[in-house]
């Protein structure tokens, strides 16, 4: 069973690691382990490859809980953790995480390639992508506010920022700066170029202002009267409106599917199956 306890780490860095492996297949924590002679993980798949950071943060605060209490506090529950206090440190609002999950024994990079909606999806795509995991199109809406925060690789946005029309075209140039035609695949620009390491609504403003900086991200918005405009629009008015809302959606996500009871492990080393 899954027991509601409060639990602050010391760290505040915001990862999608923990967004990652919440949405993926339930939070098992599949998404930290190493590629083995007998699978491949899923750091390496089409998302999340160059993309993921922070692992050696979810390291760091298993070696500190396995040196207070060896065999107890699972991968799993550490990354439902991490991305509610990561949120909250930013400015977001928390929500309870329900602990005694337990962590995969192994990992998917099929999975993570086809689960992971991808930046290129038009709206239709993207609702489908959530409605597998039983999320509504609003709750879609809702949690794709995470990319209030956080960096994108360019080879995920340029085609936006180079080829599409309903982009802001000075925005379009202030990005193709740090994202050339050619070359340049892997540099990093945020998602929100207003406040990108604050969580709060600039990522629904910028949406309005066509500022969405990935493909999937503009379409929640297309020209005031797409069928996800007037949530889009609410929340780029009513910040709290919006936080409320992203911690009722992340705290149903953190109940996807988890292993508990005998099923999967309390790994010792995140990185790597017992």
């Amino acid at each position: 069973m899954l027991s509601p306890k409060s639990v602050a780490w010391e760290h505040p860095c915001f990862d999608f690691i923990s967004m990652t492996a919440l949405f993926k297949q339930g939070c098992d924590a599949s998404v930290l382990l190493d590629d083995t002679d007998t699978f491949t993980g899923e750091k390496t798949s089409f998302p999340n490859a160059n993309s993921l950071r922070g692992f050696d943060v979810i390291d760091n605060i298993k070696s500190k809980m396995e040196n207070m209490c060896p065999g107890v506090v699972s991968c799993a529950d550490i990354l439902a953790l991490a991305a509610r206090d990561s949120v909250a440190a930013l400015g977001g609002q928390r929500w309870e995480v329900q602990l005694g999950r337990r962590d995969s024994t192994t990992a998917s990079l099929a999975d993570s390639n086809t689960d992971l909606p991808a930046p290129f999806l038009d709206l239709n795509g993207l609702i489908s992508a959530f409605e597998k995991k039983n999320f509504t199109a609003k709750e879609m809406v809702t949690l794709s506010g995470a990319h209030t925060v956080g960096l994108v690789r360019c080879s995920l946005f340029r085609a936006r920022i180079y080829n599409e029309t309903n982009i802001d075209p000075s925005f379009a140039a202030s990005m193709q700066q740090n994202c050339p035609f050619e070359g340049g695949d892997n540099n990093f620009s945020p998602f929100d170029s207003t406040t990108p390491f604050v969580f709060d609504n600039a990522y629904y403003q910028n949406l309005v202002r066509k500022r969405g900086l990935i493909h999937s991200d503009q379409q929640l918005f297309v020209n005031g009267s797409g069928p996800t405009d007037s949530q889009v629009s609410t929340y780029s008015r009513n910040m709290g409106r919006f936080k409320k809302d992203f911690a009722d959606a992340m705290f149903k996500m953190s109940l996807l599917t988890p292993l508990t009871g005998s099923d999967g492990q309390i790994r010792t080393n995140c990185r790597v199956v017992n």
